[in-house]
């Protein structure tokens, strides 16, 4: 798929093989480590301004291969999570979090009701309504977000490798969850290393369950992406689970 003749980009959001046939729908939100000049990189050190801290590693390459050998649409964010993270509601105190894991954000303390409002409006409401009108376009949309996740959290590592995680919708992510014992070979875990407690499935509500929509959330390890062959070997695996699983609970992955 040659994707400059299949993309939309306003800067803030890209969307990716727009004119896809299959129903499944891949968003990726943490899609970029981008920083816009104006938040002079957010008082971040270069260490800090090259880890998960600042975005899903190896994440935007997955989906992209992934959008590929599902036939699939891509929505992903172009901005930093940290200047606002587009899988939170503007509610939430770290949609611009002013610490993430051990690193202080100081570009991100103290700001006042005004200049959190003005990100909200720059960044996430085009991202929202981007990821509203594809799910409209597709009669019976499957929503799949896909993150990574850091080896090392805390000083402590993760033996989870792959993570399924759903919140009051299930459906989805049973099914994969039961393909995995059989086909799969990674540790996977249901709502690992995060899940609905910490609020990381706000783009599955906003924008799957109240309509009822398939939806699941996947987090891969990201030593497990980390260059292109292994995202190619990834992007297979996930595509034939994804693809399965539909399968399983009685949805056509390629929408024909």
């Amino acid at each position: 798929m040659n994707h400059s003749d299949h993309s939309t980009d306003n800067g803030v959001v890209e969307i990716l093989n727009k004119d896809a046939k299959s129903p499944v729908v891949l968003v990726c939100e943490h899609a970029s480590s981008y920083i816009p000049a104006e938040f002079e990189d957010l008082g971040l050190s270069e260490d800090a301004l090259k880890s998960h801290a600042v975005w899903d590693p190896g994440a935007m390459a997955l989906t992209t291969r992934m959008a590929d050998t599902l036939d699939a649409v891509l929505v992903a964010s172009k901005v930093s999570r940290l200047v606002y993270d587009c899988n939170r509601p503007p509610e939430a105190p770290d949609a611009m979090p002013g610490q993430s894991e051990v690193i202080a954000v100081p570009g991100n303390l103290g700001l006042s009701a005004h200049q959190r409002a003005a990100r909200v409006a720059r960044y996430y409401q085009p991202f929202r309504t981007s990821v509203a009108k594809v799910m409209a376009h597709k009669a019976a949309p499957i929503l799949v977000t896909l993150h990574s996740f850091t080896p090392v959290y805390h000083g402590v590592p993760r033996a989870v490798e792959i993570g399924v995680l759903h919140d009051s919708d299930d459906r989805l992510a049973e099914a994969l969850l039961t393909l995995a014992k059989g086909m799969v070979p990674y540790d996977v875990r249901r709502n690992q290393p995060y899940g609905p407690e910490h609020g990381v499935t706000h783009t599955l509500k906003e924008h799957a369950l109240p309509a009822g929509h398939l939806n699941v959330m996947l987090e891969v390890r990201s030593d497990l992406i980390a260059d292109a062959s292994a995202q190619d070997r990834m992007a297979r695996t996930l595509s034939d689970w994804v693809a399965q699983a539909c399968v399983r609970v009685g949805a056509d992955p390629c929408g024909v």
